[in-house]
């Protein structure tokens, strides 16, 4: 389109709150766009079930929580929370991150129907760090540890100071249809504690998406 075209478009939507403008004149999802996305049945019902969950695995451990989804072959970040004085995260709400980097995305990656698995695993990963499994070989024995043990793990995968713990969210048929992960900067914290922890908020979650009726 032409650039007066598109300027045009951009004033519009930054006067309806749809964008934001900063001092150097890039833009940004505006709080207006964030409002109507935040409407969106898949993330609404789902964050609301498990705020409070989250908010005491948060307090437990003193860590960064997060709960994702998966959206075709990436995932999306719906929720988090930020704990005073965690290790930085790559992570903000309505954000993408690599489906194989992250605890979260492994998590849903080894459920996701075999076409998107075949899919992801049929292109070449990128390395983000040096620790980074990159061998489709190697992750598809990853995912297949993840659904024997029910927790992932990403160990320096996304960047050399974060290790995160990711344990499914269930619907009331089974599926995993999101999945919760902490945060934890490497070596401060076992693989095992947090694995634990983890996997019982992520139970607590699956219930609260459909609670026995009464």
């Amino acid at each position: 389109m032409p650039v007066s075209t598109v300027h045009r478009m951009l004033t519009d939507l930054v006067a309806w709150g749809a964008l934001e403008r900063d001092p150097q004149g890039r833009y940004r999802v505006g709080l207006r766009l964030w409002e109507v996305g935040s409407l969106a049945p898949r993330s609404q019902g789902l964050r609301e079930r498990a705020l409070a969950h989250m908010e005491d695995l948060s307090a437990r451990t003193r860590e960064n929580v997060q709960l994702a989804v998966r959206d075709d072959a990436e995932v999306v970040f719906v929720e988090r929370i930020a704990a005073r004085g965690a290790v930085p995260t790559l992570t903000r709400v309505g954000g993408r991150l690599p489906i194989t980097a992250t605890g979260a995305g492994l998590m849903l990656l080894a459920h996701a129907p075999t076409p998107v698995q075949d899919a992801v695993l049929g292109r070449p990963v990128p390395a983000h760090t040096e620790f980074t499994l990159t061998d489709s070989g190697s992750l598809r024995r990853v995912l297949a540890q993840i659904r024997a043990c029910g927790y992932a793990v990403s160990d320096r995968q996304l960047s050399t100071d974060t290790l995160s713990v990711a344990a499914p969210v269930k619907d009331a048929s089974g599926e995993v249809v999101a999945a919760v992960s902490v945060v934890v900067r490497h070596g401060s914290v076992p693989v095992g504690k947090l694995a634990g922890l983890v996997r019982s908020s992520g139970r607590a979650i699956s219930g609260a998406l459909h609670p026995p009726a009464s």
